[in-house]
């Protein structure tokens, strides 16, 4: 059971404020702690209510609000110390996981796991889930690399979650910004190691029938998934102790291929095609083509340092729609064969298709964070993304009626047309606790936006 956290600090200051207050919506970057602590300051005319966001990738309004104040965390940016005796690293909020991924690379280090989403800030991927095809299952959120951090609470008052205290780390681990902001933290980080990476290409119901074992097995599991050509392009990930050359050119073209060329040819189609029957053979073409030649041919080893993506989901320059759901690991050999069949009818009866393949990851138990969506049991995580932003909202309507009926978790930041009383649910008990302590840290509900205070307030 997680036990309360100490709540003793200074008094709100009280002073007379002449000026008339903003009323928003303002956005403030600050990028030193002094001007962080004074926006946050009871006194200050900061437009309320207060959120912080990392780089924008949430792809609802989780993390921005209408009438407040958004504060982006991208100013503080420098990564204070590489302890290579240790195996930490001490860096603020606001450096993007790329960037200290490549930092930690030239003292021959690594993040434990591999995360997508690079381009997020590292107090947004420690605030909310940001996951990878972690080796084994162990380490799959960049989150439970957390050792310490720093946050200030929402009066502005400085206070430090240390190592020991178990049970405030699970609890401030993806608490999407609402008990307090992270400016600064401290990271494990372990010496470079190689894996081996093999590419399958099965049909889905033969997915179904392997995918059990893959779940349980030492293995880093990342797939891609049509189910317009009946087709699961597996990316397995094995540790070895001599996999060979290890590369980082064939990685980057890899992930450009994925998150750059692909979204950009299917935008262009979209405009110039006008038959669907002629657009969709043509991009599923191109997506089949590009598994088979980038995984299959070039990318056969490689490392955490190596492999981890660069790609970012901002919602300025967004180059795909996407929405996030976990499913049970032991039920997903059900949900897979459905999820085909999801697509097909939603097609049938809208015309609306994603043109992207669906993106999958096999998540390990993870008790170590309150909100962690495999809290309980193992998931799979499925990503739907699509170019295509006319129809995009129905679907992602149909989406959530789909994965509700099959057992799905909702993503608090990345899961589109959440009904409130399905993650109230989906959570339970634990939400009830996190609600407990939010109103305990933050009695003013000052960083709670009305899209939170669904189901946080």
């Amino acid at each position: 059971m997680y036990a309360d956290p100490l709540t003793r600090t200074g008094q709100y200051r009280v002073k007379r404020i002449i000026d008339t207050p903003r009323t928003g919506p303002v956005t403030e970057t600050p990028t030193d702690l002094n001007q962080l602590r004074r926006l946050l300051d009871p006194a200050s005319r900061t437009p309320l209510p207060i959120r912080v966001q990392g780089a924008g990738s949430a792809c609802n309004d989780c993390n921005t609000t209408e009438s407040g104040t958004t504060i982006c965390m991208t100013g503080l940016d420098r990564i204070i110390h590489v302890d290579s005796y240790n195996h930490t690293v001490t860096t603020q909020a606001g450096v993007l996981v790329g960037d200290l991924v490549r930092e930690l690379a030239e003292h021959g280090l690594e993040l434990p796991g591999s995360y997508d989403l690079a381009g997020r800030t590292v107090g947004g991927a420690i605030a909310a889930p940001c996951f990878g095809p972690a080796i084994g299952g162990g380490g799959s959120y960049f989150a439970s690399n957390v050792i310490t951090m720093k946050l200030l609470r929402p009066d502005g008052q400085v206070f430090s979650v240390e190592a020991g205290q178990n049970n405030l780390l699970g609890a401030f681990r993806m608490s999407f910004g609402t008990l307090g902001i992270i400016y600064e933290v401290k990271l494990s980080v372990r010496p470079i190691r190689t894996f081996t990476a093999s590419h399958r290409r099965v049909s889905i119901d033969k997915f179904a029938t392997i995918v059990d074992a893959l779940a349980s097995a030492d293995v880093g599991i990342k797939f891609y998934l049509m189910p317009y050509r009946d087709r699961v392009y597996l990316d397995v990930r094995r540790y070895d102790t001599d996999p060979g050359s290890t590369y980082t050119t064939p990685w980057k073209l890899k992930d450009w291929g994925e998150s750059t060329v692909l979204p950009h040819i299917f935008k262009s189609l979209n405009r110039v095609v006008p038959m669907q029957s002629v657009r969709y053979r043509l991009i599923d073409t191109i997506s089949e083509t590009t598994q088979n030649l980038v995984n299959s041919r070039y990318v056969k080893s490689g490392s955490n340092a190596t492999s981890q993506s660069d790609r970012a989901r901002g919602k300025s320059g967004r180059r795909c729609f996407y929405s996030t759901w976990c499913f049970p690991a032991a039920d997903f050999s059900m949900v897979v064969r459905a999820y085909r069949d999801f697509c097909a009818r939603a097609y049938e009866e809208s015309q609306y298709r994603c043109d992207m393949p669906a993106v999958g990851y096999r998540l390990g138990r993870d008790p170590g964070s309150l909100l962690s969506p495999s809290f309980e049991e193992p998931m799979f995580a499925l990503t739907s993304a699509s170019t295509q932003e006319r129809g995009w909202d129905d679907f992602v309507i149909d989406l959530a009626e789909f994965a509700e009926k099959y057992g799905g978790i909702p993503l608090i930041s990345q899961s589109r047309a959440l009904r409130a009383e399905h993650v109230i649910q989906s959570y339970n008990r634990r939400l009830d606790f996190f609600r407990r302590m939010r109103r305990k840290l933050d009695p003013d509900k000052r960083f709670l936006n009305p899209f939170l205070a669904q189901f946080m307030q």
